[in-house]
């Protein structure tokens, strides 16, 4: 490719570490990329477009960029990079705007919006999907349904297919094949320098290591090229219970987590505090039109304020398993209190995905996850986060709380076992990763630094009852996609950070990449 002249750039004198922060000069960068970048991008000072670019799932993942620019090709986002980078100027990398952590995809300075990558095209000799970075894994699953095929992606609605794939990656199909970054065939990468580069396990084996768990620190990723996999209608959907079930679901959670050999079967259990109210919430999938005889019966006896399983695509799940955020909250449990055993207050029809669902829709409020790791879920260790979620719940409601949830998602013990190459994250396919996540909701910016303290306090208690309860944690790697935005690199990657200190040493010497946010080597 033809690098962009030198000279014509806005040069800042200075260290190479220095960020600009002064606002003329970041305008100033703007206008030169601008006028630089082909008639296949746009650069947006105002209005809906900028408003688009910089808008995140949670309003605390937002802020005021100087401008947007939406890249159109590979070439664009190299002519980019290098001004960027020539003038050290803050930038931030969004594609489907889901991360909490703040500031980690958003910026005041230059704001990339990867929305124009949108292509996703199926190839059926090859049994892969070429996937733009700024495309959300809705629309691929929407995309592929027709072909009779999958991929490996996210598991609720308006999940970007590039911050999930590059930062590891669970799915409904992760203990049948393993994790996102498993299934990655090639990426197409734009280098700090602006080379725009195929990277594969051939090609560039370090990258390929590098870039599967490792984010943006060797450059901005363009396109996907993604393993598909046969699939037709599944079986899931959610389950809502009261407080009075609480012990029934902890010994259900307990035992399907413990117990089950199926890999075709998963859950998600989540303990909210909302509304006034504490709620359980099972998410059940099966890879299959039914599901096996037994698999969830310790699930689906227990009485319940809200049913929606049934038959239906993955895509229908999908939704319907971020549709709480839409509901409100659960029918009272005064109701199921005088309802005979097992009778189900409300039982919704099976969601019909229209042509065009709402997806992504912003949440409009302040959030922030963080995650542990264990190697089992015991009853004492949910009866902690059970504990957690009363108390805090309730107290934090005076600081603009909306919810506080703690999410159990098992994962057999064969699931980081599908692929053997090895990869940023996790840095041990060996033993199992179970994440417990924590996410808490409010609605002040007042509020932030409290909340971001307390996440941090309440995982420290589940991680010392963990540690009490003789699970060998200390070292066991965080899932990084869910991580807190402080959490050190070491207890991510373990022993992999040397290894991808040097790769970025090889290829951001100038630290380009360090402009924007995110966990850096």
């Amino acid at each position: 490719m033809v690098l962009f002249p030198p000279l014509c750039l806005v040069l800042v004198t200075g260290a190479l570490a220095t960020v600009v922060t002064d606002p003329r000069v970041i305008s100033e960068t703007c206008e030169t990329i601008a006028t630089a970048v082909s008639s296949a991008s746009a650069v947006h000072f105002s209005g809906p477009s900028y408003e688009e670019n910089i808008r995140h799932w949670a309003s605390s993942s937002t802020q005021r960029a100087t401008c947007s620019l939406e890249p159109g090709t590979a070439s664009d986002v190299g002519i980019a990079l290098q001004v960027l980078g020539k003038n050290r100027i803050p930038f931030a990398v969004k594609g489907g705007g889901h991360t909490l952590n703040p500031g980690f995809s958003s910026t005041t300075g230059i704001q990339i919006a990867m929305s124009r990558f949108s292509e996703i095209v199926y190839d059926p000799k090859l049994r892969v999907v070429t996937v733009g970075a700024g495309v959300i894994w809705d629309d691929v699953y929407a995309a592929l349904e027709p072909h009779g095929v999958t991929v490996i992606g996210g598991r609720v609605s308006g999940i970007g297919v590039a911050g999930f794939t590059l930062g590891g990656g669970y799915s409904w199909l992760t203990n049948q094949y393993g994790l996102a970054v498993d299934n990655v065939e090639s990426f197409e990468l734009v280098l700090p320098n602006g080379t725009v580069i195929d990277v594969t396990e051939s090609s560039h084996p370090d990258l390929f290591f590098g870039l599967r768990g490792g984010y943006n620190n060797f450059g901005i990723v363009t396109k996907f090229i993604l393993k598909t996999h046969p699939q037709g209608e599944i079986w899931g959907g959610i389950i809502v219970y009261p407080e009075t079930s609480v012990d029934q679901v902890t010994r259900a959670t307990t035992k399907f987590s413990t117990n089950n050999d199926d890999p075709k079967a998963q859950i998600i259990m989540s303990i909210t505090y909302s509304s006034g109210n504490l709620f359980l919430v099972a998410t059940l999938f099966y890879d299959n039109t039914d599901p096996a005889p037994g698999v969830f019966d310790v699930f689906l006896d227990i009485p319940a304020l809200i049913k929606d399983v049934n038959t239906r695509s993955l895509l229908s799940l999908v939704v319907v398993a971020s549709s709480l955020l839409e509901m409100g909250p659960p029918p009272s449990e005064s109701l199921v209190e005088s309802l005979p055993q097992g009778l189900v207050v409300e039982e919704f029809p099976s969601i019909q995905v229209p042509q065009s669902v709402p997806v992504n829709a912003t949440l409009a409020l302040r959030g922030i996850f963080n995650t542990m790791t264990v190697t089992k879920y015991s009853v004492e260790l949910i009866e902690a986060a059970i504990n957690e979620t009363i108390h805090w719940g309730p107290m934090l409601v005076a600081s603009s709380a909306v919810f506080v949830s703690y999410s159990f998602i098992p994962a057999m013990p064969t699931a980081l076992k599908c692929n053997s190459t090895p990869s940023a994250w996790p840095p041990m396919h060996k033993e199992p990763i179970v994440p417990i996540v924590l996410s808490f909701g409010w609605t002040s910016e007042f509020s932030d630094d409290m909340m971001h303290g307390l996440i941090r306090q309440s995982t420290s208690t589940l991680f010392d009852k963990a540690v009490s309860l003789g699970q060998g944690v200390k070292d066991a790697p965080l899932y990084s996609n869910c991580a807190l935005f402080d959490t050190p690199l070491e207890r991510m990657y373990g022993n992999n950070v040397e290894r991808l200190r040097k790769i970025k040493n090889q290829v951001d010497p100038h630290r380009v990449m360090n402009l924007a946010g995110g966990f850096k080597f």
